[in-house]
């Protein structure tokens, strides 16, 4: 054999009939022998990269895409491709797309696949961050990928580069900067000011984001929690208190739209997967929503996106709106979007990804009209079954699915989305209550309604004296720190109905005892909340639940 031979895998098909019937599956794996069972046609081929197996930060939400994208390019005459390796999704059915490959989301196996099939062109932009890392190494060996291509992406996710459009555009964003090592890291939150918010680039659900406080932890966290060098730096970026609020969009180079705008309930702090978010948006301005809409347009024709992407901002208590990223691809939201506004934003970006621009498709509005009604995205967790995983919620994702809920109240819908996530809602029982300092004030009106609903209310020594302070009836438990079970046995007793917990952010002064608590709650089945904004919605549900059966008994 010659020294620079390449050797090609072939696809064999897998047999559903396990030989004991002739059998046609377009389902396809690779192998290393003689004869290659995937037959090639002179039709013209797109390939969809999937978002590979489902894991916190990236799931089915994606496969969604996929699965109307393959639908939308066959509708267009193409021979549509599906490359993904996750048994667990549609778009691994292998009924789904004209051909399936099962196969590993690596360059090395996508480009066997890329060289056999000879595709028109490569769909990155809707597999998630997975097949987005994709781009560059495919285009740096020939590929074409059509829609949002590589200089778009990087446009999008590089630092500077997108601090550069950001500036040109003159849109506001957190102060923040890119660092390559621990000192840099430090001096830059020194400039920036405490707190900032910390991550790496290029990852999916938020992963290793955290919120740091402090010299010592933020040292701590580029040491342990990150890789940090001249190829993979550290976001430093300041943290900005205020309203989070998502838009998806679809951009065909020339015209943007933007099917509608979602609020998220808990503020900046909690990863927006994890966030109950609602869309039409129940609390900013319409000259908010103007601005947001003006950047979202602005953005996607600056960065050059072809298709869909995410932007997500936030709003302060000024009513001041801050770009905090753009994601140049598909959501987790799409989805949710998709139901919630009738409109198919990943049929509609495909068609725009083909060539179909948003005008020929009949689009030629930049928002259209609201809906009448609410619709509800609520996060469900499995903390129950990923044993040592702490239940609070941070920018770091934690959910693992989602259910929706629609009402023409949005109380109701909440409701209905908390229940179909699998969250107990009770009118009645126990609700214990340990707070951080810095939340103290914001928290007693919100115990006093739990207070006056009837509810018995107990907490830790500090957290109870307050409440008393303010007239509220509290009997106190203490913690292990205190060298006393009384508190986790309380969870474990059966009479509780909710735990309010949060952790100071501000000051980032933690206790053990917090994640003993949160943890004993969700062994033994008691709801808990780690955000004062979901408790607030929380009571507006039981709040209109105790109102409606009074007005039924009167």
């Amino acid at each position: 054999m010659r020294k620079d031979a390449h050797i090609q895998p072939v696809f064999k098909m897998i047999d559903t009939c396990a030989s004991e019937f002739l059998s046609y599956v377009p389902y396809f794996y690779s192998t290393y022998e003689e004869e290659n069972e995937s037959i090639c046609t002179d039709k013209k081929k797109i390939i969809v990269l999937g978002a590979g197996p489902i894991r916190i930060g990236q799931g089915v939400e994606f496969d969604y895409s996929t699965v109307h994208a393959v639908q939308t390019i066959r509708r267009a005459g193409y021979e549509a491709i599906i490359i993904n390796n996750n048994p667990e999704t549609v778009s691994t059915d292998y009924t789904t797309a004209d051909k399936l490959y099962f196969e590993p989301l690596t360059p090395e196996d996508v480009m066997a696949i890329i060289d056999f099939e000879q595709p028109e062109g490569v769909i990155v932009s809707l597999g998630g961050q997975t097949a987005i890392n994709l781009a560059q190494p495919l285009m740096d060996r020939g590929v074409k990928i059509i829609g949002t291509d590589c200089a778009a992406i990087e446009r999008a996710e590089n630092r500077d580069s997108f601090n550069a459009i950001i500036k040109e555009l003159g849109i506001p964003q957190p102060a923040g900067r890119a660092v390559t090592s621990i000192e840099e890291g430090v001096k830059a939150a020194e400039e920036i000011g405490y707190p900032v918010l910390v991550r790496p680039s290029f990852v999916l659900g938020g992963r290793a984001m955290q919120i740091v406080s402090k010299e010592a932890d933020l040292r701590h966290y580029l040491k342990t929690a990150v890789e940090i060098d001249e190829d993979k730096p550290v976001l430093v970026d300041k943290y900005i208190t205020g309203k989070e609020v998502e838009v998806d969009a679809i951009c065909d180079g020339v015209d943007v739209f933007v099917p509608g705008i979602m609020e998220l309930v808990e503020r900046t702090g909690v990863h927006s997967g994890d966030s109950i978010s609602v869309y039409p948006s129940f609390s900013i301005s319409d000259k908010v929503k103007g601005i947001i809409l003006q950047y979202a347009k602005k953005l996607g024709k600056a960065i050059g996106i072809v298709g869909l992407y995410n932007i997500q901002f936030i709003i302060d208590e000024n009513d001041d709106v801050y770009i905090i990223e753009v994601n140049p691809r598909s959501s987790r939201t799409v989805p949710f979007l998709s139901k919630s506004t009738g409109y198919s934003l990943a049929d509609i970006a495909t068609e725009v990804i083909l060539g179909k621009s948003l005008k020929e498709q009949g689009i030629f509005q930049l928002y259209p009209e609201e809906k009448k009604r609410y619709y509800v995205k609520v996060p469900v967790f499995s903390f129950q079954k990923i044993k040592g995983l702490d239940a609070y919620l941070s920018p770091e994702m934690k959910s693992t699915g989602e259910a929706i809920g629609y009402d023409k109240s949005l109380s109701r819908a909440i409701y209905k989305a908390l229940v179909a996530a699998g969250t107990k809602v009770q009118n009645y029982g126990t609700v214990i209550v340990t707070l951080a300092d810095e939340d103290k004030e914001e928290a007693i009106p919100l115990i006093r309604r739990f207070y006056n609903l009837g509810f018995n209310i107990e907490g830790t020594d500090l957290t109870a004296k307050v409440l008393r302070e303010h007239g509220i009836k509290t009997r106190t438990l203490r913690k292990i720190s205190e060298g006393s079970n009384q508190l986790l046995d309380a969870l474990r007793s059966g009479y509780v109905s909710y735990l309010i917990n949060t952790r100071a952010i501000l000051s980032g002064v933690h206790y053990e005892d917090g994640a003993a608590i949160r943890r004993t709650a969700i062994e033994n089945g008691v709801t808990a909340f780690t955000s004062l904004d979901t408790v607030r919605v929380l009571l507006d549900v039981l709040e209109e639940t105790t109102l409606t059966i009074s007005t039924i008994d009167t």
